[in-house]
């Protein structure tokens, strides 16, 4: 019986269809000790024996990979696979998979609550009522600003779609833009600075690769206006936090909405100590539904890799075909 560990700790008291799909598949189901983000000592404590896991934002190193070589298969519940050193897996015949269109719609919603939060003052006025205050002040509007979409794939484009209901106009910068979208949905195309320059609101879309490591650094931070806000719900990564922090701190841009860190959790980060900032718990893609869609698209994924099947258009890494089947 292959021993299957289901990572996320968002899924440690799940039975959804997810959990449905495994029992059928007659799997040894296992979870982590605690009900946490796993950290690499973790992985290295627990997987013995394990040959597939549905994967949250555990990272899996060189290391484990060396440590486990009866690892087959990491089913990412989720878009992202940044955690995953895939030249590694790649080079050990492990197959990564990920779950494509499962959860724009929570990221672009938890965004504009992030920046709704921003743009009315929320949580400065929920902490001051608390302490017996009354703060009566003018607060800032979505409507007539402009948002600006640093990635226009999928979740830039229910970014673009919700954005009509608040009456923002909305820029985008893409290096391999859908033209037919944009011009369908009347969104300028532009560079990256240009973006930066004229929006209110900027957020960021984009997946944590060499090229886009602080993409957002003091060059970049230092074109946005000062009363601008800057979204991530992407990547950690994407940001050089210590510039963005002193761009915070000195009132060189008004404020930041921020799902993701460098480090996560970002114990001991500078942006703690500001009140220009809202931060939540790498959440924005993890609502009811979208956590169902996606445990269940990893679920399948993984049942279909034992059955000898391949579900190409969500494999991270095709090139390890080959390899991987040879293992059985």
């Amino acid at each position: 019986m292959t021993k299957v560990m289901i990572a996320p700790s968002h899924l440690a008291k799940e039975k959804g269809a997810f959990f449905e799909v495994l029992q059928a598949a007659k799997l040894d189901l296992v979870y982590p000790q605690k009900n946490v983000q796993m950290t690499e000592q973790d992985i290295l404590n627990e997987f013995h024996g394990v040959e597939a896991v549905i994967a949250g934002s555990e990272p899996y190193t060189p290391k484990v990979f060396e440590t486990f070589s009866q690892l087959k298969i990491i089913s990412r519940v989720g878009v992202g696979y940044d955690a995953v050193d895939v030249k590694e897996a790649t080079k050990r015949g492990v197959v990564v998979c990920y779950v494509p269109g499962t959860n724009q719609e929570a990221v672009a919603e938890h965004c504009f609550s992030l920046m709704l939060a921003l743009a009315k003052n929320v949580v400065s006025q929920h902490n001051q009522i608390r302490e017996g205050k009354w703060p009566r002040h003018a607060n800032l509007p979505l409507r007539g600003k402009t948002l600006g979409l640093i990635g226009l794939g999928r979740i830039g484009k229910a970014m673009t779609r919700k954005a009509k209901a608040f009456d923002l106009k909305v820029i985008a910068y893409d290096p391999f833009p859908d033209t037919r979208f944009a011009q369908e949905q009347q969104v300028p195309l532009l560079t990256l600075d240009e973006v930066l320059q004229r929006s209110d609101y900027v957020s960021l879309h984009l997946p944590a690769t060499p090229e886009t490591v602080k993409l957002i650094n003091a060059e970049k931070l230092a074109l946005m206006k000062p009363t601008a806000y800057l979204l991530n719900t992407a990547r950690g990564a994407v940001v050089d936090e210590q510039a963005l922090y002193d761009f915070l701190k000195n009132k060189k841009i008004a404020g930041a909405g921020l799902d993701v860190f460098e480090k996560e959790p970002p114990v001991g980060s500078p942006l703690l100590t500001l009140d220009n900032v809202v931060l939540t718990a790498h959440t924005a893609g993890v609502d009811t539904e979208s956590r169902d869609a996606m445990a269940l698209m990893a679920a399948q994924n993984l049942v279909a890799l034992l059955k000898g099947e391949w579900p190409e258009e969500r494999i991270v890494n095709p090139e390890v075909k080959e390899a991987f089947f040879s293992r059985k």
